[in-house]
């Protein structure tokens, strides 16, 4: 945030969409030193507090919001909507302001219509590919966390997030971003040209290369997008 001129302090929210350490790690420092409102389902702040996963923080700064029921954060309209995932409640958002929309979409084992009827018309949208099956299936991970990921509770593969993305294009589709890559089990370049291979071949009218199509990058900041 710093490197584009944006301060923490500035921020009016935390949109928690689950409780896993890897999308929390940081929100008990955070909530301590900024004071910042978080938002999160009921099942996910339940999980937080009574395993005391983020230390002591003041419990008013929880605000529980519930699946396809609309809020608020400012003059931001956002939509949570629920994932497959094994965790307590998990969701993903959609965040509408002037009639501009995008979505953050990661952290689901599958999809099924009602995810796609959601991400119908969205102008940008982060979406998950977590990884390469084979790589998976070959790799270094123990036999139950392969099985955990490749699990309708686990992450999209690459292929998989082809698919869904090839079920939610649109002529005005502004930008898709690829996110939460498995370091271990994918490459960023493999990720792209796998999800483009989806579309491509998939039954829409669409190639991949008719949209930017990017890897959100793992430990820096990417291009920032205005539209």
């Amino acid at each position: 945030m710093n490197e584009i001129g944006l301060k923490t302090a500035e921020m009016d929210g935390i949109l928690i969409t689950h409780e896993h350490s890897d999308h929390i790690r940081s929100l008990g420092v955070i909530a301590r030193k900024y004071g910042l409102p978080m938002y999160g389902t009921q099942g996910t702040i339940d999980y937080i507090n009574s395993r005391h996963a983020i230390g002591d923080v003041d419990e008013s700064l929880f605000h529980v919001i519930q699946p396809d029921v609309p809020f608020f954060i400012g003059d931001m309209g956002i939509t949570p909507f629920s994932t497959s995932h094994d965790a307590a409640e998990p969701v993903a958002y959609i965040m509408r302001k002037d009639k501009k929309s995008m979505a953050v979409v990661t952290d689901l084992g599958m999809y099924d219509s009602s995810v796609v009827e959601r991400l119908q018309g969205m102008d940008v949208l982060l979406l998950e590919a977590n990884h390469d099956v084979h790589m998976l299936q070959v790799g270094v991970y123990p036999y139950y966390l392969k099985q955990r990921i490749l699990s309708e509770k686990g992450h999209l593969s690459n292929e998989l997030s082809g698919q869904l993305l090839g079920e939610v294009l649109h002529d005005r589709l502004k930008k898709v971003l690829l996110g939460h890559l498995s370091k271990e089990n994918n490459y960023p370049q493999l990720a792209s040209e796998s999800v483009k291979m989806e579309v491509t071949m998939g039954d829409n009218p669409y190639k991949g290369s008719d949209f930017p199509i990017e890897v959100a990058k793992r430990d820096g900041l990417s291009e920032l997008i205005e539209f």
